[in-house]
């Protein structure tokens, strides 16, 4: 055969579009399998309802592409700006909120979940508690910044459920966090209208969607889920001993906040008619479900009669024997299976607190009774022995029991018994510094309040800001948007930047 140059040309040209389109047909296929992940994390991403998700992980995996999106595309600025639109859309909606909570949880006082409402938007701090520290000198200048963890999986107790969302989202997200809360079940309906109004607002105010997400159906799985995603850097418990207990022995950094059962020491210098008043404030304050309130009373002798007596004339009915007995039948029952329960790690416990009555007014207590006294009652109290259940236990019931001591060594060492080693809250009435001093030295709680209610502890009614999340057994103590955030420190050497 015979080929031209216009032959070869056309067999060269010929062989060269065949391999082009083998080449062609085998790249195609291949470059598939990188867009489908890409259009699976959009859509686990979006499977959400205003940061509610049915399962963990998408709640996880939303919450990890909100944050790096606060963190590249946002400002300081811009997380003070939603910020305030959470605080904003906060009080517009804390009469429906506060209902939620109650009609819910069924604890506590519609009055004092607004009160608790208002404290949270206006009283957590935002960027503002971010500080930078400087080093300068011959060796040059060195900053530390607070930096963000990243995505926070956060667990909210019952007794203050939006409160807590609120508290900790402000707190996180002001320190350019995103956080995943596992609710309390019992507080997941409420949570959940929290957690979208949250989202609503962060987005109205030009943030991205899903900073604050939670799983719909809360469980103990679905809480190891969030501790176990490798997104999730550090934990954030409020909640009783067990729940710290299990963060901190996860293996990742955890902030605890635990029980308390703080106690009140009156003495014989105390303004009586203003402590009577102040410690029925603290004690019947949402009907006593806060880990701050005042549980037991230690009063010297010589002030008790008096500081009851104000104390009945200021909103508490005092319980005579039979009535306290009464009340001991169908509120408390007794630990036959030997178990720790509520706020106690604790299996020796002689009596847990019958759960429908955790919470609830004290005029139900005195219509269980069948007592009518004819007045308003905020409070029942009762006068007992240092070894009575209601000392002993954080029975988170608007019942104050009252124990008589001979002095102040007396009252110190029960108030430090009582308290259990919680080292959470206690409160004195006294106008002698020294009694004040060796009674907030002995008891070494996270909060100590002298001459007012528990409440001016978290800032209602005394100075500083509020918190919801007491970390005491990891030593934070009142957490704010610092607490959520790790150190990173930068540095320029061999003097430069100094102008000294």
């Amino acid at each position: 055969m015979n080929l031209t140059e216009a032959d070869v040309q056309k067999i060269v040209n010929s062989v060269i579009t065949n391999i082009e389109k083998k080449l062609t047909d085998t790249v195609t296929p291949a470059a598939a399998p990188q867009a489908e992940p890409i259009r699976q994390a959009e859509a686990g991403a979006t499977a959400g309802d205003r940061g509610v998700f049915n399962q963990v992980e998408d709640a996880v995996k939303a919450a990890y592409q909100a944050q790096a999106d606060l963190l590249k595309n946002h400002k300081l600025e811009d997380r003070e700006a939603m910020i305030e639109a959470i605080r904003q859309t906060t009080l517009a909606n804390k009469q429906e909120l506060a209902q939620m909570i109650v009609t819910e949880t069924k604890l506590g006082k519609l009055a004092h979940k607004l009160d608790k409402l208002e404290l949270t938007a206006i009283k957590t701090p935002g960027t503002e508690d971010l500080k930078t520290l400087a080093f300068s000198g011959d060796g040059g200048l060195t900053i530390v910044e607070q930096g963000p963890f990243g995505v926070i999986g956060a667990v909210t107790p019952v007794t203050n459920p939006v409160e807590t969302i609120i508290n900790n989202s402000i707190g996180m997200i002001a320190s350019g966090n995103a956080v995943v809360f596992n609710v309390h079940p019992s507080s997941k309906k409420c949570s959940a209208y929290a957690v979208q109004m949250i989202n609503q607002a962060i987005i109205s105010a030009g943030g991205p969607e899903n900073l604050v997400t939670m799983v719909k159906e809360p469980t103990k799985d679905t809480l190891d889920q969030i501790v176990a995603a490798p997104e999730t850097k550090l934990l954030v418990g409020t909640g009783g001993p067990g729940l710290v207990k299990a963060l901190l022995s996860s293996g990742k950094k955890a902030i605890g906040a635990g029980a308390g059962n703080p106690p009140v020491i009156v003495d014989e210098t105390a303004d009586l008619e203003h402590a009577a008043k102040e410690i029925i404030k603290g004690a019947s304050f949402d009907n006593n479900i806060l880990c701050i309130a005042e549980k037991e009373v230690f009063v010297v002798d010589s002030a008790a009669d008096d500081l009851i007596y104000h104390m009945m004339n200021n909103g508490a009915y005092r319980l005579d024997q039979h009535e306290l007995e009464q009340v001991m039948a169908f509120a408390l029952e007794a630990n036959e299976q030997q178990v720790a329960r509520g706020c106690s790690l604790d299996t020796k416990r002689v009596y847990h607190t019958v759960k429908d009555w955790i919470g609830k007014d004290a005029s139900a207590f005195l219509d269980k009774l069948g007592v009518n006294p004819g007045r308003e009652v905020e409070l029942l109290i009762c006068e007992v022995d240092f070894d009575h259940p209601f000392v002993q236990l954080e029975q988170m019931m608007p019942i104050l029991p009252i124990v008589r001591v001979k002095n102040l060594d007396e009252a110190i060492d029960m108030a430090v018994k009582a308290e259990h080693g919680n080292r959470h809250t206690a409160m004195m009435h006294s106008r002698n510094v020294d009694h004040l001093t060796r009674f907030a030295r002995a008891i070494g709680t996270t909060i100590f309040v002298k001459n007012a209610s528990s409440l001016a502890g978290v800032g209602f009614g005394g100075e500083g800001h509020t918190t919801m999340t007491i970390a005491g057994p990891t030593g934070e103590g009142i957490t704010s948007a610092r607490t959520f955030t790790r150190q990173r420190r930068c540095v320029l050497a061999e003097g430069a930047f100094r102008i000294i």
